[in-house]
């Protein structure tokens, strides 16, 4: 058992340093060498965790999925009372944007893996498997705002989720290209919410 613990702390250590080189100078020529090098390891031994970049890039990437789940845990948490169905939506939101140094770089990772698996299938299977998933958890919590009268009933709960993913996707760019700021992307993202849940009764 403390072999295994090791070699999760090693790979960790190893997409902290793939992490530094997203935020400082990106990931698109990056090598494996590259981040052996900013890990302080020879290339042999990176390679005894990682034998591909793509397999560095989805450990990294699950591993800083981890931590961002954990935030938005927290701070659902945080809230001191029972989350109500829009409490939950915007903390996933909320957590899936760009809005500090940790989440930045998730995202650059992020925009890696995409970019790689645009152009092979088997990367592309993997990166689509996580979305319905997402898609789910919000049109969940839709539906049990449509009991509650928050959401409209006649509103497509499944096709909601989607533009909410879509719209936490889309700030996500323009905070990273600096044609918002983070406090506009969220004074957005709660505009967009706040016509979402209008009550049963809106027009």
């Amino acid at each position: 058992m403390p072999k295994k613990v090791d070699h999760e702390a090693r790979r960790r250590e190893i997409s902290e340093a793939l992490w530094r080189i997203a935020s400082t100078r990106g990931l698109e020529g990056a090598s494996l060498r590259d981040v052996a090098a900013e890990a302080g390891m020879s290339l042999g031994r990176l390679q005894h965790y990682f034998r591909t970049k793509d397999e560095m890039l989805l450990f990294a990437l699950r591993y800083i999925e981890s931590l961002a789940q954990q935030r938005i845990r927290e701070s659902i948490e945080a809230l001191g009372r029972e989350p109500t169905p829009r409490d939950i939506v915007r903390a996933c939101l909320v957590g899936m944007l760009p809005l500090d140094e940790q989440s930045r770089t998730g995202f650059l990772v992020g925009v890696a893996h995409f970019h790689r698996a645009v152009h092979d299938p088997a990367l592309r299977t993997g990166a689509q498997e996580g979305i319905p998933a997402l898609r789910g958890l919000f049109a969940d919590q839709l539906r049990k705002a449509m009991e509650q009268g928050e959401v409209r009933a006649e509103r497509d709960a499944d096709d909601e989720a989607m533009v909410l993913i879509c719209l936490a996707d889309g700030l996500s760019t323009y905070i990273l290209l600096d044609v918002h700021t983070p406090e506009k992307a969220v004074q957005l993202l709660d505009m967009h919410l706040s016509q979402l849940f209008d009550g049963a009764g809106a027009r």
